[in-house]
């Protein structure tokens, strides 16, 4: 009698599968290696040819829809197309940006990047990258207005980005009922303050979702190429800026990197009082969003993670942005 195969959450593709069967379908010559490179919201494939590098990337079953994997892929090929430097997506002999795979878990997506030139900053940002990725961020806001799709991707709205996320943490932290209700309340509070924010042009855009200096590539003569839009929506520009600060505070990025980072974005597009006013509560909100998001991820892949220090950091990193000591720019 035969055995059906065994349920999986997960599955690492092989790469000699990807490079004849996958890879076959684009116009990119002869594929020399194919490496998987790491795993994150997705798994990231290293691709070398005779000419050139590429990244593949294939999504999780378990992270994102189809309609939300093509609103991105057809995001960056319109950003390229209006000169916005980003590592966009190549279509396939047939035409096509993804391509379904039907892995034991369920379907998955691949789309194939060219290569940001470049490498992440050594060291981080210095004040002149964070100064021109300010300003590129802003140039992307602009452009984007003028995108159009017919696939839905979920905004980022306060209801998904602080509620729906500490429902994702909440059951982790019932043995510690003092730093749940903390959070809870800290959710409570973000959620009334930011809720009367306008939704319309130009203070909602298409967001990157994560930018950082881990999402770039900067030449020796500081060009850039922005990746890794895995989390992009619509959403507030502030939240954008924010959760920019979130990750740098996190990672020890210097104060004047930050502010040149901000200085950079308002030389295109200056922000209103409020708007400056609400960053450290958005700080906060991203801080709650990527908490859910790495606990999710844990879950697959790393819940010896999950232990006692793990939601300490968190919600240490919680309380100092909340501290008005706490200077963003």
């Amino acid at each position: 009698m035969t055995q059906a195969l065994f349920p999986v959450t997960y599955s690492t593709l092989s790469c000699g599968a990807l490079v004849t069967q996958l890879l076959s379908q684009y116009d990119i010559g002869e594929v020399l290696s194919c490496q998987f490179w790491r795993r994150g919201l997705s798994d990231v494939y290293l691709v070398e040819t005779q000419v050139a590098q590429y990244v593949l990337r294939v999504s999780h079953a378990h992270w994102r829809s189809l309609p939300e994997v093509a609103f991105e892929l057809e995001l960056l090929e319109f950003l390229y197309q209006k000169r916005i430097p980003v590592a966009y997506p190549l279509r396939t002999l047939d035409g096509q940006l993804w391509i379904p795979l039907h892995a034991p878990e369920g379907d998955r997506y691949a789309a194939l990047f060219i290569y940001a030139p470049g490498c992440v900053p050594i060291g981080d940002l210095n004040p002149v990258q964070s100064y021109t990725l300010g300003r590129t961020v802003a140039k992307f806001h602009q452009v984007s207005r003028g995108f159009k799709s017919s696939f839905a991707r979920s905004p980022l709205t306060l209801e998904y980005l602080v509620e729906t996320s500490i429902e994702v943490i909440k059951p982790f932290m019932l043995c510690r009922k003092h730093d749940l209700n903390t959070l809870i309340q800290s959710a409570d509070t973000l959620v009334q303050s930011l809720s009367k924010l306008p939704t319309r042009d130009p203070y909602w855009v298409i967001c990157w979702g994560d930018p950082h200096s881990g999402n770039v590539h900067f030449t020796s003569d500081d060009r850039l190429t922005m990746f890794d839009f895995d989390q992009c929506g619509y959403g507030w520009r502030a939240f954008e800026l924010a959760k920019f600060f979130q990750v740098a505070l996190r990672g020890g990025v210097s104060l004047q990197v930050r502010s040149a980072f901000l200085a950079g974005y308002q030389s295109v597009s200056p922000l209103e009082a409020w708007e400056l006013e609400s960053l450290r509560a958005f700080t906060q909100v991203s801080h709650i969003w990527s908490w859910s998001i790495a606990l999710t991820q844990a879950q697959m892949h790393d819940y010896c993670k999950l232990d006692y220090h793990f939601f300490n950091r968190r919600l240490e990193h919680l309380m100092r942005l909340r501290s008005p000591d706490c200077h963003l720019y």
